[in-house]
Formats: structure tokens, sequence, C-alpha cells
């Protein structure tokens, strides 16, 4: 299969943990409201987000993709540095929330910005290969 064609189902099926995570932090915070703390609700809040909205923001990645001519393997690489970009960023904050402090760095918020390069590297891949198509 063309990778796509696989990694757009990887998304949307992405796309059930955030509204399972949606649906727990609605009950943390309507029924279990100080379970979290503000710290952790914050970082949870911040997950959740990023990762519906980078998840989303790879669907429309993976339609463009193909219109920049690269090739199979290529695709792979730019496809798979833009999902794992995801998961670290939005996974960053979770693992901030399960080990960091306030005000401090943590291997989640390291976590995170690793992430962020990687989905910076595959955007920057993905706009020029669509300038050099053009």
């Amino acid at each position: 299969m063309e990778p796509t064609e696989v990694l757009p189902i990887v998304a949307i099926l992405s796309i059930v943990t955030v509204e399972f995570g949606g649906h727990a932090l609605l009950r943390f915070i309507t029924t279990d409201r100080d379970r979290l703390g503000a710290l952790r609700e914050r970082f949870f809040r911040a997950g959740h987000a990023h990762a519906g909205v980078l998840l989303v923001l790879s669907l429309v990645y993976l339609l463009y993709l193909p219109r920049a001519g690269f090739t199979d393997g290529l695709e792979w690489l730019c496809g798979a540095a833009l999902l794992a970009g995801v998961l670290a960023q939005s996974g960053g904050f979770f693992l901030h929330l399960g080990v960091g402090e306030e005000g401090r760095g943590s291997y989640g918020t390291a976590l995170t910005r690793t992430g962020a390069l990687l989905l910076a590297a595959a955007l920057i891949a993905l706009a020029a290969g669509l300038i050099r198509a053009a």
C-alpha cells in the first residue's frame, strides 16, 4: 500500500484516542475536579488540544503529500516524521503531567520540543516539494 493510503488511516484511528481523552478530561473537570490539580489540568488540556489539532493538520498534510512528487520512500519518511511529531509534541504534555513540576523542564517538555522539530521538518519538506513541483 502507498504511504498516502496507510498514514491517513493511522491518523483517523488516532483521533479516536483524542475523543477518549476528551471524555476523560470532561470527567476530570466535572466530577473529579480536585483529582488533577491546576498544573496537571493545564497540561492535560494542552496535550489534548495539540493532539486534536495536529491530527487534523496531518489529514490535510497527507492530502497534499502526493502533489509534492516525492518517491514512496520520501513520502513514508515525511508522513512518519509528521505523525511522530504529533505524537511527541502532544505526548510530551502528558509526560510532563506525570513527571513534571511547576516552572521546571522535564522529559515531557523535551519531548514536546522534539515533536515540534519533527513537525517543522515535515512541513518544510512538504512546502519545498510543493514549490519544486509547481
